[in-house]
């Protein structure tokens, strides 16, 4: 019973962030011709700014993001051609990381490299999860079984470690690049901080909720093996 109430509180807590963020950038997208110059331009002009001519900008349709391998700023076609607060807001955003990778931001190389083998050693840890049951079964030395499953969710956990480790980074790309970038080059409207704030924020969450998946996952294994 405790496990079912935790998966149903995670699941809202995983949820909620994501519809608020959905929620808030649709708010900032509208009125969708706010700025003269779109979330592409922009980007482009900040970082040729900033003397970062070698990084390119890209559209994307795997989400806004700033690759440090290939060292491209990509932008969703709403954002990269968009006009309004939020498509301005979140090129900076990415801008930002592009900044970091310039000045070896060490959190962002860390997350750079986990994120390489998080994705396989995730899919390893839900496989020994699976085979945990039969194996002590067969062998029948439940240690090997227990071993099994620890070691299934330290595995399963490692998501978790690259959602939080990527918080610091996020925030940092939102407040400490983006926002003084945007203000000192007074490159927003007159009201239009407050929003900017809002949708940095947002921008953050997306990886607390992330977070909060990765352990609703480990929740859900648990409550299978409960049974």
């Amino acid at each position: 019973m405790h496990i079912i109430i935790l998966f149903l509180g995670l699941l809202i807590l995983t949820v909620g962030p994501g519809l608020w963020v959905k929620a808030v950038i649709a708010r900032y997208s509208r009125p969708v011709n706010r700025y003269s110059q779109s979330g592409g331009e922009l980007s482009r002009y900040l970082l040729d700014t900033l003397n970062l001519e070698q990084v390119k900008t890209e559209i994307t349709n795997v989400g806004d993001h700033y690759d440090p391998i290939k060292k491209a700023v990509r932008l969703t076609e709403a954002n990269f051609n968009g006009h309004s607060l939020a498509a301005i807001t979140i090129a900076a955003h990415e801008v930002g990381h592009a900044i970091q990778d310039a000045k070896g931001f060490k959190p962002l190389k860390w997350r750079t490299k986990l994120v390489k083998w998080v994705g396989p050693v995730e899919k390893i840890g839900a496989g020994i999860l699976m085979v945990a049951p039969f194996t002590a079964a067969l062998t029948r030395a439940p240690s090997v079984g227990i071993i099994m499953l620890l070691g299934g969710f330290l595995t399963l956990g490692s998501g978790v470690a690259v959602h939080f480790l990527t918080l610091p980074t996020e925030f940092d790309a939102s407040f400490r690049r983006a926002l003084p970038l945007l203000s000192s080059k007074k490159l927003l409207h007159q009201g239009d901080e407050t929003g900017a704030r809002t949708l940095l924020t947002a921008a953050a969450l997306t990886y607390v909720a992330g977070s909060l998946a990765s352990l609703l996952n480990i929740a859900r294994w648990w409550a299978i093996l409960k049974r």
